[in-house]
């Protein structure tokens, strides 16, 4: 039997998330052989090294790849990106897949794309078609057209792609795979974060009552480089006029990276942090229980527009990253101003839980995806449709 080589690149605990479902679903699959490539953040320790985790460990790895210059600014995101285009090169020329699977718009994975087509491999891209501003828009929609089949999380994306020029009968509009795993979950069961926390992270707070605690998850803004140190400011004001406890994740490895940490990093030391807890990285296993029963979401993380909408979670969008993302009826957006902010949580807090939203899908998005990439056919050469 003739297995169809499909490769999936994990580079951060976002895609782990997204992807975990889709693995999964590979792996059940008899037609299709699963090939994963691990490196980015997920094999740093300062990042968290989530894959070390026992449930991690069950995924089967064919390839680990180091591509990340420390420095978390505009020249080391450059320069890691161009290593990464020989690393994925060469990964790929050893694997050999058939399909390589990418995600959305994190600048390793242009270069993973890049490297994919230029060896003559089909190209899948989850999550296209979006519009958020920042570098992450340029590197999305160049994705987009350097991929050949095209699975985007929300119906205007679809559209989106189609305008872009793809072929449509090669866009699937099949929702976000992360809410894969958060409707398999216990997401009522926060005994989860008491447990994680016996092993990560650093702070204060006690055990989490639903409702009854923030989400802070603040990235940096590649666009805003130097201002990145005083915006995520304000949000370190608000949560300290909020005195809510507090869940606090670190930033992604983005160029600007270095400013959020250190004004975190001040925040934690200052003895002012109070009842916050603050962790490097945390699997899905553990976030979706917290983003779940979490009072307020509040930062700017796509978690905060799509994941929130499905669970319901009240979110508070700051500043331009997600801007021009489709949002539901649970997102209040502010800007870079901590009496803004306040308000905002504050609001949503009051209000409580929103209904469920599935404009992002409503929890099977992996079973289409690997249906479609067990069938399809799909010519390596592209053309505009106009």
């Amino acid at each position: 039997m003739k297995y169809r080589r499909i490769c999936i690149v994990l580079t951060a605990r976002g895609n782990y998330a997204k992807l975990k479902s889709v693995i999964e679903e590979i792996l059940a699959e008899p037609s299709l052989q699963l090939q994963v490539i691990v490196g980015g953040s997920l094999v740093l320790d300062k990042y968290g090294k989530i894959l070390e985790d026992k449930e991690s460990l069950e995924i089967p790895i064919s390839y680990v790849t180091n591509f990340v210059i420390e420095g978390e600014n505009p020249l080391t995101m450059a320069k890691s990106a161009g290593l990464a285009v020989t690393e994925f090169a060469t990964a790929f020329e050893q694997l050999k897949p058939d399909v390589v699977v990418v995600l959305a718009d994190r600048f390793e994975c242009l270069s993973i794309a890049m490297a994919a087509a230029y060896l003559n491999i089909v190209v899948a891209h989850l999550e296209g078609g979006e519009l958020t501003g920042s570098i992450d828009e340029s590197v999305r929609h160049a994705i987009t057209k350097l991929a050949h089949i095209h699975f985007p999380a929300s119906l205007d994306a679809a559209e989106r792609i189609a305008r872009l020029g793809e072929d449509e009968s090669n866009i699937f509009h099949v929702g976000s795979s992360s809410l894969d795993t958060l409707k398999r979950l216990d997401l009522l069961d926060l005994r989860v974060v008491d447990d994680y926390k016996k092993q990560h992270g650093v702070g204060k707070i006690e055990s989490l009552t639903a409702q009854n605690y923030l989400l802070v998850v603040f990235h940096p803004v590649t666009t805003e480089y130097l201002a990145n140190y005083e915006n995520v400011k304000q949000c370190i004001d608000a949560v300290k006029k909020i005195t809510m406890p507090t869940i606090w994740i670190w930033p992604n490895m983005d160029a600007g990276s270095d400013g959020v940490s250190k004004a975190i990093r001040e925040f934690r030391e200052s003895g002012e942090a109070g009842d916050v807890y603050f962790f490097k990285s945390m699997p899905i296993e553990v976030f979706g229980a917290v983003l779940n029963n979490a009072g307020c979401v509040l930062g700017n993380s796509s978690c905060g527009i799509r994941e929130s909408a499905f669970l319901g979670t009240p979110s508070v969008n700051i500043g331009n990253r997600q801007q021009g993302r489709h949002r539901a009826k649970n997102v209040i957006d502010v800007r870079y101003n901590s009496l803004e902010i306040v308000e905002a949580v504050n609001k949503q807090i009051v209000h409580g839980p929103y209904e469920q939203d599935n404009s992002y899908g409503n929890g099977g998005t992996a079973k289409q995806i690997v249906k479609i990439l067990s069938n399809i056919t799909v010519s390596q050469q592209k053309t505009n449709s106009f």
